[in-house]
């Protein structure tokens, strides 16, 4: 059975598929208040490892879907970057509709890179009194995506809802139903994900670390007294950053340790979690608090002391910026299940990274968010009762991505060590059988029930540095070649020498006079002809280690989107072939000497290619229409299944059903 080689596996022959998706014959006049639809969104499936493990008789359940009812490959955004693809989901639209073409945008005038999901503003007015900063007026989080999600045409119509971290939605967007803010949403310092790690280990000594602080600690008399360090306090005029003290009384020869935050007091042993406790930062006063949760993981004692803490998250029933609509829906979630994630990215992939975590730490956390999914995934069963429930499941994405190298040993980072880990992925997915099973056993008989992620997953063996390919090539100047290896953000680019250069994972920009703050390109002819020559070269670019070409697709803005935003496109969309990727320096405005290297990372797997090479998976128990169903197609399908009139999503969009 080659299933990740078919468009559409046996849609015929569907179990409860019938004309047209019309629900069966017992809801067929039923009102859309009181149809159900049910969508499990799991991020990153893949239909060739889904294949794969099917055949190893290890997916009875998704074997029997796949068998029974409709299964289809699901063709993914361009390019297939998360924000990218669930925005296509949530709005209809591509990008040229909706604004966001990549996790990294740029300043048109500095041309440094930007996070492109979210905008958070100062307060606009500010009453200055001695040392304090008194807020007059609100500031904001706003979401930049553009258009408006499909829920809130659902709204219109009385629909009921709960979308649960759907990814590319913080804040909320203003709406009736309860939602659940995913990725992008930031901790409570307001990054993506910042853990912290205090240790007195040699090894830890002076290293920064993206995604991360390390805190050198002294174990004095068995105790450890350090502080948790919080988002600057905007209410005083130097802005200093918060902080929460706390103390750890470490016993070496019982292996376990008294933590002692606030008023807050736990024993852990070495290897063990702490459940989420609450932290609270003075403002000005005790009555005055910002108020967020963490867990604490003591990883070591002896012969060094370490713990790690997660990031700072946003309290959910005291939040900080607006996760939930209505306000009060993550309050009632954590009552209902227990503190939880709130951050966008739980997995701690930097920890890994860095060598906190090794590979069974890292395993263990990640187990440990799949836990808190399957509770809130529970109790939106509970509180399902016709309309609408998406749940989103972040696991098999993020550990794709890290564990990659365990079970591919063609990978340059697979070692003997990581090889103890080599079935972990599809363990992974065998937990995905088991939470489909628990889900068929709790919705109602007539329900649409569908499975579908936004794209698939491939190995990611070689680096290509997409400015240092520019750079070679002629296409870019630094003012200091000498330095093109120390110099960060595009920092020592000669941007009146310069025609094009990359920001982010796939876009290629004209440095166009007129758009950017220093472009020297004339639009018309000229940027025309520079892109048909820079798309052909990079088609034609051979790796000189592997003898491979590297690029599948270059994708022209210009033919591929559609819509106002479409102007703040990259110029080009580069689509890599299976097995490469942008380097991470490239993606941020950095330069390599070589331009082609080894991924010797533990992020391991990928999926910003082309978009040909990673699609994701759609099964459903309804009867598809289309033989080549797309990411965009479910705003249009979801009205369609409540009896909307399609024509409200975009004209793009179709109903699969």
């Amino acid at each position: 059975m080659r299933i990740a080689h078919l468009k559409v596996l046996l849609a015929g022959v569907a179990l409860l598929a019938i004309d047209g998706g019309a629900f069966p014959a017992g809801t067929a006049g039923a009102s859309p208040r009181e149809r159900s639809v049910i969508i499990l969104g799991i991020d990153g499936m893949d239909p060739i490892l889904l294949e794969r493990f099917i055949e190893k008789g290890r997916m009875p359940v998704f074997e029997k879907l796949v068998r029974e009812q409709s299964y289809s490959l699901l063709e993914t955004s361009i390019p297939p970057q998360s924000p990218v693809a669930w925005s296509n989901f949530i709005t209809g639209m591509d990008p040229g509709g909706h604004g966001i073409f990549d996790y990294i945008g740029r300043d048109l005038e500095t041309y440094r890179p930007s996070f492109s999901l979210t905008h958070v503003d100062e307060p606009g007015r500010v009453l200055r009194v001695g040392g304090w900063v008194i807020p007059v007026s609100a500031g904001k989080a706003t979401l930049l995506r553009r258009g408006k999600a499909f829920w809130q045409i659902l709204d219109e119509h009385g629909v009921p809802y709960t979308i649960s971290r759907v990814p590319s939605n913080f804040p909320p967007v203003p709406c009736k139903g309860r939602t659940l803010s995913g990725l992008g949403t930031p901790d409570l310092a307001g990054s993506y994900g910042t853990f912290s790690y205090f240790t007195n280990d040699p090894a830890f000594a002076g290293l920064e670390v993206s995604g991360g602080s390390i805190y050198p600690v002294a174990v004095e008399n068995g105790a450890v007294s350090a502080v948790l360090i919080g988002p600057p306090n905007t209410l005083r005029t130097s802005a200093p950053l918060l902080e929460a003290p706390f103390i750890v009384h470490a016993d070496a020869a019982r292996g376990a340790a008294k933590i002692v935050v606030g008023k807050t007091e736990m024993i852990l042993a070495v290897g063990e979690w702490s459940p989420w406790t609450e932290v609270s930062f003075d403002l000005i006063g005790p009555l005055h608090t910002l108020k967020g949760i963490c867990r604490f993981y003591l990883k070591s004692i002896d012969p060094h002391f370490g713990l790690y803490v997660t990031p700072l998250n946003i309290h959910p029933a005291h939040p900080a910026l607006p996760i939930s609509t209505p306000s009060r829906y993550a309050a009632e979630l954590s009552r209902a299940i227990g503190h939880f994630y709130t951050q966008g990215n739980p997995e701690d992939t930097k920890a890994l990274e860095w060598g906190v975590f090794d590979d069974a730490e890292f395993i263990h956390q990640a187990r440990l968010v799949l836990g808190e999914q399957r509770r809130m995934l529970d109790a939106a069963l509970d509180e399902h009762d016709g309309g609408l429930l998406f749940f989103y499941v972040s696991t098999l994405d993020l550990c794709q991505h890290m564990l990659w190298r365990n079970m591919d040993p063609a990978h340059p980072a697979h070692f003997e060590e990581a090889a103890a880990h080599k079935d972990e992925i599809e363990n992974l997915y065998v937990e995905m059988d088991r939470l489909v099973a628990h889900v068929l056993e709790r919705i109602p008989p007539d329900a649409a029930f569908i499975i579908m992620s936004d794209h698939g997953f491939s190995p990611y063996y070689r680096k290509f540095n997409l400015n240092t390919w520019l750079l070679e090539n002629g296409y870019l100047e630094l003012v200091d070649p000498a330095a093109m290896e120390r110099s960060r953000l595009f920092e020592n680019v000669h941007w009146r020498k310069t025609k094009a250069y990359g920001v982010g994972f796939n876009g290629l920009y004209v440095n166009l006079r007129g758009r950017e703050g220093k472009g020297i390109v004339r639009a018309g002819a000229e940027c025309e002809e520079l892109l048909r020559e820079i798309g052909d070269k990079l088609l034609a670019a051979k790796d000189p280690e592997t003898g491979a070409s590297p690029i599948r697709s270059v994708y022209r803005a210009s033919e591929i989107y559609h819509g106002a935003e479409a102007r703040n496109a990259p110029d080009l969309v580069i689509g890599y072939r299976r097995g490469y990727r942008c380097s991470d320096q490239s993606v941020l405005g950095d330069f390599t000497r070589d331009v082609f290297g080894w991924n010797m990372d533990k992020w391991s797997g990928d999926h910003c290619m082309a978009a040909e090479e990673v699609p994701g998976i759609l099964i459903a128990n309804r009867k598809l229409r289309v033989s080549d169903p797309r990411l965009g197609d479910f705003a249009a399908t979801i009205l369609s299944l409540f009896g909307i009139d399609g024509s409200k999503a975009p004209a793009s969009s179709r109903s699969i059903f």
